[in-house]
């Protein structure tokens, strides 16, 4: 198995501008109860590109021209086409359904997880490219002292892949721009350094990465369980819930796996690893730490979402959650700490695709935070879609250049 790693350190980062486009905004909300959906599918048809709703529920599209139309999906949700209208430059108010699965009209054909998840395992080279393919993407990484914001760093990357009949081994990405800012409180003094940020997208594509779950060396140490039926993007979708049944030297998982009832594919991993074992937790999280800190793993969890266009179900999205207790030797209370990465697929290409070189690749022993710079350029993000940093990220990041703002002032 892949490990999941990352290492305690120092680092931080921003928001953007776009150019001359047509911008989009809107907000994604359950019409039942108004309550904004994070992470919604924001797509414009007849193209590639796509954007996530932020945990705030908010978006925002830069294109080419005005669109007639965009789509909006997620879990549990049905999918809605919203007309846009060019001349208004007011945000959309989106609100999604929860739907609601008729079960006497679906006919489930096995009751057996471990049968449905071979069979889907099975059908991955026919549900998947089967040319490569390059995914410009949109990342973001985040690190929280107690509730206040002490590290970020966005930027936009290019992901290689090779078709899905092979593995990761040729598979790479690269970074295109991206910027970083960090605190500058002498309080905060031990932050996060996310170890292969970027990289997990490759290493978390358990579809692809057959190595890391999706194998039946592995499964056999899970037990599984059919859970109700979901719906994704108005598909039909199998769920199957799955737990340790053995105790290994490494960690496990607790998890669901969501397949689409028509194609078998796999369309969406949630897994959060088993804590019971703090000191396999430790050892599967954490690289480095300063000397005297004590370190208590709390959460690993990664969420891995695919999309189906057109008979080929490619990856989409990708978030991954550290948390983290630390103390120190003579202090009375431990610290808390969270760490997020994100990366939203925003565009796909597959015509004239070349390999990423290896000399331009990430590396999953680099971090994000040494590739990058520290800037203060409005206009950084031009005409990229970006994930809408939240509303509390806004004025954290705000605040930090108010500071460095003064550090230099003083200087």
């Amino acid at each position: 198995m892949k490990k999941v790693m990352f290492c305690l350190l120092m680092a931080m980062l921003s928001v953007g501008a776009w150019g001359q486009k047509f911008v989009l905004s809107g907000w994604v909300a359950n019409e039942r109860n108004g309550d904004k959906i994070p992470q919604a599918i924001v797509s414009v048809p007849q193209t590639n590109v796509t954007v996530v709703t932020n945990d705030d529920g908010f978006f925002t599209l830069k294109l080419d021209e005005a669109p007639r139309t965009v789509v909006v999906s997620h879990l549990s949700f049905e999918s809605k086409e919203v007309s846009v209208n060019e001349s208004s430059s007011s945000p959309l108010n989106i609100r999604l359904k929860p739907t609601s699965i008729p079960l006497r009209e679906v006919v489930v054909w096995t009751e057996n997880p471990e049968e449905l998840v071979n069979l889907a395992m099975d059908k991955i080279p026919s549900n998947y490219s089967r040319m490569p393919m390059l995914y410009n993407c949109f990342y973001r990484e985040t690190a929280m002292k107690r509730q206040h914001f002490i590290y970020v760093a966005e930027g936009v990357v290019d992901m290689f892949k090779t078709d899905y009949r092979k593995g990761i081994g040729r598979d790479r990405v690269a970074i295109e721009k991206g910027r970083r800012l960090l605190s500058p409180k002498r309080s905060d003094t031990l932050s996060v350094k996310v170890m292969g940020g970027p990289v997990l997208s490759v290493e978390l594509d358990i579809v692809k990465n057959r190595d890391f779950l999706l194998n039946r060396m592995e499964l056999v140490n899970y037990q599984m369980r059919m859970e109700p039926l979901a719906m994704i993007d108005n598909r039909l979708q199998y769920v199957v819930s799955i737990s340790p049944k053995k105790e290994l030297p490494y960690p496990l998982y607790f998890g669901k796996l969501y397949i689409d009832r028509e194609t078998l594919a796999f369309t969406r991993g949630e897994l959060s690893l088993d804590m019971s074992d703090k000191e396999k937790a430790t050892d599967m999280m954490l690289i480095h730490k300063p000397r005297g800190v004590r370190f208590k793993p709390k959460e690993l969890s990664c969420l891995v979402e695919y999309r189906y266009d057109h008979g080929v179900t490619h990856i989409s999205y990708i978030r991954n959650t550290f948390r983290f207790n630390c103390d120190w030797k003579r202090r009375l209370f431990s610290t808390s700490y969270a760490a997020f990465c994100e990366m939203v697929v925003t565009d796909k290409q597959s015509d004239n695709v070349q390999p990423i070189a290896g000399r331009n690749s990430f590396d999953s022993h680099d971090s994000f935070y040494d590739k990058v710079d520290y800037f203060l350029d409005p206009t950084f993000w031009e005409d990229y879609n970006i994930i809408e940093p939240t509303e509390s990220l806004n004025n954290a990041i705000n605040k930090l250049l108010k500071k460095h703002g003064k550090m230099r002032n003083e200087e």
